[in-house]
């Protein structure tokens, strides 16, 4: 009886269920409106003014997640249209992917209606969004380079004028100088198109800003990410202050070792790394790094040969000598 009961009730609903899925539909729009809706709001996020010209104009973008994980968020300007290949240098944990990642999320964002996170955005049509940001898939039968490499073959094949492309450390898994003529090669690619995308590019490489390896170009620009050092030049990584506000310029310094303090890398490898550091600047011997006791047993020995290099052969007593070097 309970079987014949749920099978007509299942069959008396599947009559009307044309209607139901398109009420399904329309209540999953709509709460996807108020979502947004709600989260502009609290999130205090401006309307986009969407153009048809090939431009991004962003004023005091944030990151749509990361501004909601940390007490103060620095908001960034961005400004493609002549210059269509944004450069970015700076060391890790000072902003760079999040600022491009921000960039990706507005654009986005504005296309699917949106309100986004900036006090003024006027965006330009975009057909597409390509990343080659590094590949962390652990069922991938490739390297990670090998990945990279095939994602920024795609952006090259079919990117169009109003693409938006991103490229975060292209060119790092592989030999310095494998890297730095492959990106190099994919940045004078697009300088060289008539109507290049819009290019956002972070990487570590310097020896990329030499002349040879990247010509001047109008639709080249290059910004860093902000850092401020102590104005007595000190040497101690603590003293570094990243200020996450995107400048024009580049930056050649790493950081690599106020980097390593923040990742909580132990005290005495970051002092050994900075004395390594600083022997290599200076052309100097690079001393090897001892333990405790094998340290205490170079002093004794440099203490006894102090002690027999000073010692008088025609006064001395050498029985007291021996003593004083070999105690008993």
């Amino acid at each position: 009886m309970e079987r014949a009961i749920t099978r007509d009730l299942v069959s008396h609903i599947l009559l009307f269920s044309t209607f139901l899925l398109k009420a399904v539909n329309f209540v999953a729009e709509l709460d996807c409106l108020l979502s947004l809706a709600l989260v502009a709001r609290q999130n205090n996020y401006s309307r986009p003014i969407l153009t048809e010209e090939t431009l991004l104009d962003i004023q005091n973008g944030r990151h749509v997640l990361q501004e909601l994980t940390v007490d103060t968020f620095i908001p960034n300007d961005t400004k493609i249209h002549d210059g269509r290949v944004n450069i970015i240098t700076g060391p890790n944990y000072s902003g760079k992917s999040i600022y491009i990642k921000q960039v990706a999320l507005i654009v986005f964002l504005s296309h699917i209606g949106s309100f986004v996170p900036a006090d003024a955005a006027t965006v330009g049509l975009t057909d597409r969004i390509f990343c080659a940001m590094g590949s962390k898939l652990m069922s991938a039968e490739q390297s990670t380079f090998m990945i990279d490499l095939h994602q920024v073959g795609i952006i090259l094949r079919q990117s169009t004028s109003r693409s938006l492309c991103l490229l975060d450390e292209f060119g790092k898994g592989t030999l310095t100088e494998d890297g730095v003529g492959l990106l190099g090669g994919t940045i004078n690619h697009f300088v060289a198109c008539d109507d290049p995308p819009k290019v956002l590019v972070c990487t570590h490489l310097t020896e990329l800003f030499s002349e040879s390896c990247l010509p001047k170009s109008e639709k080249v620009k290059f910004y860093t990410m902000s850092v401020l050092r102590p104005e007595n030049n000190s040497t101690d990584v603590g003293d570094i202050v990243f200020l996450y506000r995107l400048v024009p310029g580049h930056t050649l310094p790493s950081y690599g070792l106020h980097c390593a303090l923040l990742a909580g890398v132990p005290e005495e490898v970051i002092r050994r790394a900075a004395i390594v550091l600083d022997t290599i600047g200076n052309n100097s011997r690079i001393d090897r790094l001892c333990n405790e006791n094998i340290s205490t047993q170079d002093q004794q020995c440099k203490d006894a040969l102090d002690k027999m290099l000073s010692f008088d052969i025609f006064k001395g007593d050498l029985n007291l000598l021996f003593k004083d070097i070999f105690p008993s």
